[in-house]
């Protein structure tokens, strides 16, 4: 951290991302709007940021990072914020790619996202249980949740002004029967939230989950986030993750996830956007992480490269679903992409090993592909 407390870091200005959005974006090399990165494009609708990667950080990527610097001005760790990575076991803590994250962000002027501070996966089963086997107590884990919380949260206040503090808490109608539900009960949910406000009074709070165009689900959001109002726990926002395929989730249902959520008071993120390309195994459409299913050659029909007739339907799906966030800019604070570009994006791993996808704006050499200048060109023809 000695690195970090000898600059000089830009401070947030509130608690709510409508203020935040008056940080000065960015650094931004292009001359001209048409060649001006994302963020510059639509600075006058929401932030648009995309997920940096283990191996970017660790490796100091820096064709990816300038990249990064050129086009966003909103930034969300992959991975080195969760558990696992931070926090391998629960004496022993590792800073550093958190820390490369932070400093990164800090010198570009971007808004930062620390996801996740509670989730269910990648996070070692020494958290929840005895070396015997058997489970803490509730008094155990929530004092322990605490400290977390309360550890990470302070060592970047003032750097990171967004927080995914809990994340996919939800199955669809009911809790997920995850440890920290068994454990506590689903006011654990009240107390990850309370612990990361009192460690950071002004911090954006958001609650982070996949298929949130479900009305079941937004329906047992929005009553989850009224009733820790009711007990004095405000959460700022919710994050729609918005793993779409090229034939859904809707517009109709992204919208009509949006404005609910609206309606509640919530701003809203897209956090985790990209669009997979290849052929569905099931009707499954959520994003667990746990859920694999076993390669088949004609499961993995792109190796070669994308067809012009698919790459069409992924610029047409893009350009939607932009064309969608433009319209209720007013609700929407952030749009960030799970990934930069295709060859680093989680869905050439799942739900399957070993597949060849293209999800993202940018192809494999680093290149924009039509779907990124389609959207674009939404703001550059107006």
């Amino acid at each position: 951290m000695d690195n970090l407390s000898r600059r000089k870091f830009v401070t947030k200005s509130s608690a709510t991302l409508a203020a935040l959005a008056t940080l000065p974006a960015a650094p931004l090399f292009a001359k001209s709007l048409d060649d001006s990165g994302l963020a510059e494009v639509f600075k006058d609708d929401f932030r648009v940021g995309t997920a940096i990667s283990t191996d970017t950080l660790a490796n100091n990527n820096k064709k990816m990072l300038a990249l990064i610097a050129q086009e966003f001005n909103t930034i969300t760790a992959e991975n080195d914020m969760k558990w696992e990575m931070m926090r391998p076991s629960l004496d022993q803590w590792n800073w550093k790619l958190a820390d490369r994250f932070v400093d990164f962000g800090s010198r570009n002027q971007m808004l930062m996202v620390g996801h996740a501070l509670v989730w269910h996966s990648q996070i070692p089963d020494s958290v929840f249980f005895r070396n015997s086997g058997k489970a803490k107590s509730r008094e155990e884990l929530l004092t322990i949740m605490e400290e977390h919380i309360s550890t990470v949260v302070d060592r970047y206040k003032n750097h990171v002004a967004v927080w995914d503090v809990v994340n996919e808490a939800v199955d669809v109608k009911v809790w997920r029967r995850s440890h920290w539900h068994n454990i506590i009960g689903s006011d654990y949910f009240e107390h990850a939230f309370r612990y990361a406000r009192n460690a950071d009074p002004s911090a954006h709070l958001i609650y982070n989950d996949y298929s949130m165009d479900n009305p079941d689900k937004q329906k047992f959001v929005v009553r989850a986030v009224r009733d820790l109002r009711k007990q004095g726990v405000i959460v700022d926002g919710v994050g729609m993750q918005l793993h779409a395929a090229l034939d859904g989730p809707s517009v109709e249902r992204i919208e009509s996830a949006i404005l609910r959520f609206a309606r509640a008071g919530l701003r809203v993120h897209i956090t985790e956007l990209d669009l997979d390309v290849l052929p569905q195994v099931s009707d499954y459409t959520g994003a667990d992480i746990s859920t694999n299913y076993t390669y088949a050659k004609r499961l993995n029909p792109y190796t070669s490269g994308l067809p012009k007739s698919v790459e069409a339907q992924h610029t047409s799906r893009y350009t939607e679903l932009f064309e969608l966030f433009v319209k209720h800019r007013d609700k929407i604070d952030r749009i960030s992409t799970w990934g930069t570009t295709d060859g680093e994006s989680w869905k050439n791993g799942w739900p399957i090993k070993g597949r060849t996808n293209y999800p993202l704006l940018f192809d494999r050499g680093y290149r924009p592909k039509p779907a990124y200048f389609s959207i674009k060109d939404l703001k550059l023809q107006k």
